[in-house]
């Protein structure tokens, strides 16, 4: 399996009542993971819990299309190799 990108697209109710739109890249290896993953992003930033998020659409993207370079980055290496 090799790991994706996978691009976002929805809306999160706030404290105050106010939506927020957004459109997250996340690199996973199935949608289901890149879902996940988003609901851990949004909950963690803005302390929304999964009733509170609305998901539009989610597609894989080559990873040249997105504006974040951590993504890019991160799609561009061949190799992790974590220290201890």
């Amino acid at each position: 399996m090799s790991v994706k990108t996978f691009e976002i697209h929805g809306e999160m109710k706030l404290r105050l009542g106010e939506r927020c739109k957004f459109r997250v890249y996340v690199r996973a290896l199935k949608e289901k993971d890149a879902l996940e993953k988003l609901y851990s992003i949004l909950g963690s930033r803005h302390k929304v819990t999964r009733n509170h998020i609305k998901v539009y659409s989610i597609r894989e993207v080559n990873p040249d299309e997105t504006d974040d370079s951590h993504i890019k980055s991160l799609a561009s290496t061949d190799k992790v190799v974590l220290y201890a």
